[in-house]
């Protein structure tokens, strides 16, 4: 599937960069792609940092061109042994000649950047901060393409949304347009030996060139039959969007809810509502933290703490969890008066039917003069301060829609819900929300009569599509 997005090879000739090559998997794959499109030369030069693949690497590669000789394509191929990305940014730092690619084919390497690596730094001083080794690799990949070269890869979903990677969305959808994108919409197949618990991608961009449409396919894993569609391009990526946020919309309702919320007249800013984490970072905090409300004491509030119906608090049950904060003057810059508060869980479990939780934290809930929230949570507030009830109330409704549901899932695939996901978002008018939250009050809906109280304060235009969706 990843060889096959690399295009006819209508060319005669062809050079082929695959950056973490392994033992040639990709690479092997591609002289089958491009040896049954009648390519008359290929050139590979396959990159490999850990020096006891390089056999196997070798052997697949030598294998693969001696197939290809017997189709009638010649394959010529190299592996470099060195660190690309450090070797790669330093051709780009010093202006040496760069090498170029018709194409590129990858399954680069999912890992942190540690901020003093030399990867890292590498990176920093051709100005791309870059904290993921998969997305440098891209970068970088992006960068020896020739006008017009194609990059087909599989990577985690996790560059698509989020502040972390901004400036590689930046950079790479300023140099390349998405042409074709596959998404395994199960976090329990592909890369689940390695732990990514998130959604995957297959994709492809053309360096310099944005087409005005996208073949957008979906499936579980890779032996089911893929559900195929096409997008237009500004669905896919909206070069206006100053976060430049990837989107997958699955079906083609999805374009009518994005454009509902894109309609929605009010942004956080307008309302005059932050949302930021809480403070309590508790490994940071631990000589505060107290398994027990008791004297000295103030109320703090996890994600555990979240129910069916709204906050829970203490939770009793949690026997290794804390429940309440100690007051003292190095931990007051950690507190918030206990006021009207929206909090929605930063990470959701994979069983959860919403990517978005929402609920509302008062006084009546974790009672006393302050409060603390953990770092695990947004917080929505004004100026540190709390919100009036009823417009709270309207908020984590509209959060908890649908609506809200769907939308956020077509830019976020995984289970990590940033603050910056929610400022991205547009929300219904101030007067709208109260009006919202005065109709609920504080009963708690099941979902369908809750979907139906958001269209009616949208005034019909949403029910409909999200359904459809569903």
């Amino acid at each position: 599937m990843i060889a096959s997005m690399l295009g006819g090879g209508d060319e005669d000739r062809v050079r082929l960069l695959d950056p973490g090559a392994g033992t040639g998997c990709l690479a092997a794959a591609a002289v089958e792609h491009f040896a049954a499109r009648g390519l008359r030369e290929l050139e590979i030069v396959a990159w490999e940092i850990d020096l006891d693949l390089h056999p196997s690497l070798c052997a697949t590669l030598e294998y693969s061109a001696t197939w290809a000789a017997e189709q009638g394509l010649s394959v010529r191929w190299s592996v470099c042994g060195g660190d690309y990305i450090q070797d790669t940014a330093s051709a780009v730092e010093t202006d040496d000649d760069l090498e170029r690619f018709d194409a590129v084919i990858m399954n680069p390497p999912y890992r942190k950047v540690n901020g003093q690596a030399g990867a890292r730094l590498a990176l920093e001083r051709i100005g791309l901060p870059i904290t993921n080794l998969y997305t440098a690799f891209l970068a970088l990949a992006a960068m020896q393409l020739v006008p017009g070269g194609v990059l087909a890869a599989i990577t985690p979903r996790s560059f698509a949304n989020g502040p972390y990677a901004a400036p590689f969305r930046r950079f790479f959808f300023g140099l390349t347009g998405v042409e074709r994108l596959h998404l395994f919409e199960s976090r329990r197949q592909v890369f689940a030996d390695s732990g990514v618990l998130q959604e995957n991608v297959i994709f492809s961009v053309r360096r310099g060139e944005r087409p005005r449409s996208v073949r957008l396919s979906f499936s579980d894993g890779i032996a089911d039959v893929a559900r195929i569609r096409e997008a237009a391009a500004d669905e896919i990526v909206q070069l206006d969007d100053p976060q430049l946020f990837l989107r997958i919309p699955r079906r083609v309702e999805d374009v009518g809810i994005a454009a509902t919320m894109a309609a929605l007249p009010a942004s956080l800013e307008s309302l005059d509502i932050a949302v930021s984490t809480g403070r309590v970072v508790e490994f940071r905090a631990r000589e505060h933290l107290r398994r027990a409300p008791a004297p000295g004491t103030v109320p703090l509030l996890r994600p555990n703490h979240f129910g069916e119906s709204g906050i829970h608090w203490p939770d009793v049950g949690a026997r290794e969890r804390p429940n309440a904060l100690a007051v003292s003057p190095a931990s007051e810059k950690l507190l918030l008066p206990n006021e009207t508060y929206v909090l929605v869980k930063r990470m959701t479990s994979k069983e959860e039917r919403r990517r978005v939780r929402a609920a509302v934290s008062d006084p009546s809930a974790a009672p006393g003069p302050q409060i603390a929230f953990e770092n695990h949570l947004n917080v929505f507030h004004r100026e540190n301060r709390g919100l009036p009830p009823g417009l709270a109330r309207g908020l984590a409704a509209f959060l908890n829609s649908s609506l809200v549901d769907c939308y956020v899932r077509q830019f976020n695939g995984h289970t990590q819900i940033n603050a910056t996901d929610l400022r991205h978002l547009r929300y219904p008018d101030a007067e709208s929300l109260s009006e919202l939250g005065a109709t609920l009050g504080v009963e708690q809906l099941e979902q369908e009569d809750l979907d139906r109280a958001v269209e009616e304060a949208l005034h019909g235009s949403v029910a409909p599509l999200v359904r459809s969706a569903a």
